[in-house]
């Protein structure tokens, strides 16, 4: 439902997104991750039709974006909660993107209720809403026209525990009925529990995608021993290559990523003599070190349209 090709921005002669590639199919969610300044944001603004590309092209049901006929009717939007005029009430934002979507008007109830704005809160003006119930309501924006995709930028930020669990099971329901959504997020145990595929970028450029299960299986082993450089020695001479993990796994002990079995790197290690201290597979660290092995950890300044 959302198909994206070769999709480039550049400013000024900077890539702030590099030949990205990806889909997202009916029925899933599509965890699209990256470090500050990775190019998530500019990349769903080109998907929505907010920013020109340089190059390559992005489809959403088919077609590009603005070429939609009534697009909140096909694709829910969220990128940026804060985004709403702070002198309406709940209910009247709503209402005045009803009117505009041809949607009937008993569906802004039922859209407030579905994303836990009652009727005290409908009733009040946006600019005094806290950050998590202006993640609710544009959620309830996001989904009033009954739209196939979803794509959402950060929406469980301000959310308490209680809030991201149920935005957990309102983005799995909707992408159980059909639905496909692509989701970004820097809480990466949520995604974690609720993406169906992730892609991973970092400089602007697509680093990993596939399953989540099958990325976090083929993420390598971690290996650590007290004497690093023997133990780099080892795994050379076994023609095995190794890189420095990155985040809380690069330790002073010398801890290291390397693409291969742990049995074949542990027997690596024994045949040259080196002590262990550590020997797991890096999935076992779940999705936040398979982020921090893939980007280095690193994050800059967002450049925007």
């Amino acid at each position: 439902m959302i198909e994206v090709e070769h999709l480039t921005k550049r400013y000024d002669g900077r890539a702030a997104v590099d030949d990205v590639s990806f889909t997202c199919a009916p029925g899933s969610v599509t965890g699209f991750l990256g470090p500050n300044g990775a190019g998530k944001s500019t990349t769903m603004r080109m998907i929505c039709g907010l920013a020109p590309p340089t190059g390559g092209a992005a489809r959403v049901c088919g077609v590009p974006y603005r070429r939609l006929a009534n697009p909140g009717r096909e694709v829910g939007v969220l990128l940026d909660a804060s985004a709403q005029h702070s002198g309406r009430t709940g209910r009247e934002v709503l209402a005045l993107a009803a009117a505009t979507m041809g949607v009937p008007r008993r569906e802004v109830d039922v859209k407030l209720d579905l994303v836990g704005l009652g009727a005290g809160a409908a009733r009040r003006r946006v600019g005094a809403y806290s950050l998590g119930m202006r993640q609710r309501l544009g959620l309830a924006h996001a989904l009033l026209g009954d739209p196939r995709v979803l794509i959402l930028d950060e929406p469980a930020n301000g959310l308490d525990p209680e809030g991201i669990f149920w935005m957990r099971g309102l983005l799995r329901d909707f992408a159980d009925r059909g639905g496909a959504v692509l989701l970004s997020s820097h809480l990466l145990r949520e995604v974690e529990a609720v993406a169906d595929q992730l892609v991973v970028i970092g400089g602007g450029r697509v680093v990993a995608s596939g399953g989540t299960d099958e990325l976090l299986a083929d993420a390598g082993t971690l290996v650590r021993a007290r004497d690093g450089e023997a133990l780099r020695r080892a795994l050379a001479k076994a023609g095995l290559a190794a890189t420095g993990a990155a985040g809380p796994a690069a330790s002073p002990g010398g801890g290291l990523l390397v693409p291969a079995e742990p049995g074949v790197v542990g027997q690596a290690a024994a045949d040259a003599g080196v002590a262990l201290i550590e020997l797991r597979p890096a999935g076992a660290g779940g999705l936040e070190h398979l982020f921090l092995t893939l980007t280095g950890g690193t994050s800059t300044k967002e450049t925007t349209a």
